[in-house]
């Protein structure tokens, strides 16, 4: 069996990614989903914008579970301070890069906070892996990672879903699995990600979470298309 067996409450499987210019954006987007997203993303794109830590005080007095997603790759004992410094602000899930001496100094001091080792990212191909300079297959690389980041003592990984019925089938239920790169459609020839599946496949594949932003925060009414997306996600956990 692949799909997950955790104790989550089927609305909190769905992340919303609040990939939006700027602090005030991300607030309207929370305001216009209201109790259809409990689950929030903020990453790169809002930490540049300037206020992001008082976002996630914000997100949190909301009420809403969130994702710090900066992915720290630096030298081991700088990310063991940045998530040291992190633990404690209420956020629930932080992400690292799934290097081995980053993933131990990322578990050593992270409290009740959960990290995340990101194995390949989702916008990579067999193509970009070789530009990169590896030499396996992707899927060998993710498995790999993901052994990695059980040994390590992290709580779980960021995988393609495409990827996560051999992390379950080699590893079982011990990692979270976070499964980004969800397309409820077909994917545009524009769009930077490759390696995607729809919202069931990516829980009958084995994601505990998934993580939507564009066909969500780009639909005509958000809040109907995230609820659509909800009541999926019933349906695969009913």
């Amino acid at each position: 069996m692949t799909k997950s067996d955790k104790p989550i409450a089927p609305a909190e499987r769905l992340i919303v990614a609040l990939d939006v210019p700027d602090a005030e954006a991300a607030k309207a987007l929370v305001l216009q989903l209201g109790d259809a997203v409990s689950f929030y993303k903020i990453g790169l794109e809002l930490c540049m914008a300037g206020g992001y830590f008082e976002l996630l005080d914000w997100l949190v007095a909301q009420h809403k579970k969130v994702f710090v997603d900066l992915k720290f790759f630096d030298v081991p004992e700088t990310v063991r301070s940045a998530v040291r410094a992190l633990a404690g602000s209420g956020a629930t899930f932080a992400t690292v890069h799934g290097n081995q001496a980053i993933m131990e100094a990322a578990a050593k001091d992270k409290g009740d906070l959960k990290i995340l080792a990101v194995t390949v990212l989702t916008s990579l191909d067999r193509g970009d892996l070789d530009d990169l300079g590896f030499a396996c297959d992707v899927d060998k690389l993710v498995l790999s990672r993901a052994r990695r980041a059980l040994e390590t003592g992290v709580d779980g990984i960021v995988s393609s879903g495409l990827e996560a019925p051999m992390i379950r089938r080699e590893l079982g239920q011990k990692l979270l699995v976070v499964t980004p790169g969800i397309r409820p459609v077909e994917n545009r020839p524009a769009d930077d990600q490759k390696r995607t599946v729809d919202v069931a496949q990516a829980f009958e594949n084995g994601a505990d979470y998934i993580v939507v932003g564009r066909p969500i925060r780009q639909a005509p009414d958000p809040r109907a298309a995230a609820q659509a997306v909800q009541r999926t996600i019933a349906e695969v956990f009913q």
